[in-house]
């Protein structure tokens, strides 16, 4: 991206400064009030280790610069190291994914039962987590492939009723899966055919929060393509309210919340999230199902203030936005890019120029590498918002960084 890293920053601004590795060390000793040694100091010019917040300041007080140039350098190490070491991620996490793949030739089994059911439905869920670091672009084949053996396993093996309806309950939480995966690479055609068939296959197994959870995932998509889908997702909730476990409740409203957001009605989104909040702390027995695993007091936080974003309420979405997304693992990537969009929106919205630049910075930088076009298209967006304010010197910065990325990814794809 051409950002100089820290090592190499960290040993050009000392010798600019004339010091030796260890007239820094006592210098940086004296500012921070910590014993640092000369080691210490070549550990992070070789980064060895790098600068943590704390560090970051008391060493750029220690050579008179400002300390967002070391933690742009920081950034930069980081996304460098993420840039080298993602295509080697990319093939270990196919080979590995590839390994857990049931094998398309493999021979169907001449009758199925319960217990077959139970350990697919298993092995769906081991694959379900790797959409939490990886992208739709390396997902999509297996979650496919996954729904065509089951598909084929209703039409060409023996089984009984009750084995045949939660072979459809299965077929639908694949698909969805499947859909989602193209959604998020971007094939929004492929996607919607899935959650069709989502849908078909939860209403043959009666299965009505499956059936709801396509819906919502339509109305989510819609939200997307053409700014609707509120429709879509309160009718996803009123055919899944009745059986809906907490979780499932709470991931369904902040859906229609998000969607009556998006179309401007906020008294619609507040009535969605207040609802969300309330089904979550709801005491329930049942067992939740396993693709509402990662819905929690975090998600309905971010999701909060991603509709408060959107109302263009930024004094209720930046503290919220600011403390979840300050807690949440940069290994989780796709993610954490794509809600700190969000964030550097609601900064704009509050006029500070400076902090949104910073805020879609670190966005940019964590999407490096990522199989998934939803946080690139949220950038380019927030970048298209921030070009009035070039002038700024730190807008200036973080737009000439993104175009000098836009362009490197161009020339690699072509």
């Amino acid at each position: 991206m051409g950002e100089q890293t820290i090592g190499m920053l960290l040993r050009d601004l000392r010798s600019r400064a004339g010091r030796s590795q260890a007239q820094q060390a006592e210098v940086l000793s004296l500012q921070a009030g910590q014993v640092v040694t000369r080691h210490e100091v070549s550990r992070w010019e070789r980064e060895v280790r790098l600068l943590t917040p704390f560090w970051q300041k008391h060493y750029a007080a220690s050579l008179n610069v400002p300390a967002e140039q070391l933690r742009r350098a920081v950034a930069a190490t980081k996304a460098q190291r993420r840039q080298r070491e993602d295509p080697v991620r990319r093939r270990q996490f196919i080979s590995v994914m590839a390994g857990l793949a049931l094998p398309a030739a493999e021979g169907l089994p001449s009758r199925v039962g319960q217990a077959d059911v139970d350990r697919l439905a298993r092995h769906t869920a081991r694959l379900r987590r790797m959409d939490n670091f990886m992208g739709g672009g390396d997902t999509y084949g297996v979650y496919a492939q996954e729904a065509q053996r089951t598909a084929r396993l209703l039409s060409e093996s023996g089984h009984s009723d009750t084995v045949g309806r939660a072979l459809r309950s299965l077929l639908a939480e694949q698909t969805q899966l499947a859909g989602w995966a193209a959604f998020d690479a971007g094939d929004h055609t492929t996607a919607r055919n899935h959650y069709r068939d989502s849908y078909r296959a939860a209403e043959e197994a009666g299965d009505d929060v499956l059936a709801g959870n396509a819906l919502a995932f339509t109305a989510y998509q819609q939200t997307v393509t053409s700014s609707r889908g509120a429709d879509v997702a309160e009718a996803s909730w009123e055919k899944a309210r009745r059986a809906a476990t907490p979780r499932v409740a709470a991931l369904l409203l902040e859906r229609s919340a998000w969607a009556h957001a998006v179309a401007g009605d906020a008294r619609a989104a507040d009535r969605g999230l207040a609802q969300a909040r309330e089904a979550l702390q709801r005491h329930d027995d049942r067992p939740e199902p396993d693709w509402v695993f990662w819905v929690d007091d975090r998600e309905l936080d971010i999701m909060a203030g991603r509709c408060w974003t959107e109302l263009h309420r930024p004094l209720r979405a930046v503290p919220v936005l600011h403390d979840v997304l300050n807690r949440y693992d940069d290994t989780h990537a796709r993610h954490k890019a794509l809600y700190l969009t969000w964030l550097a929106s609601s900064y704009l919205q509050a006029h500070e120029v400076e902090q949104a630049a910073a805020t879609l910075g670190r966005a940019f930088d964590l999407a490096a590498g990522v199989a998934s076009v939803r946080p690139s298209a949220r950038i380019m967006a927030e970048a298209r918002r921030l070009e009035p304010h070039r002038r700024v010197p730190e807008v200036t910065e973080v737009l000439d960084r993104i175009d000098q990325g836009v362009v490197a990814d161009s020339s690699h794809a072509r």
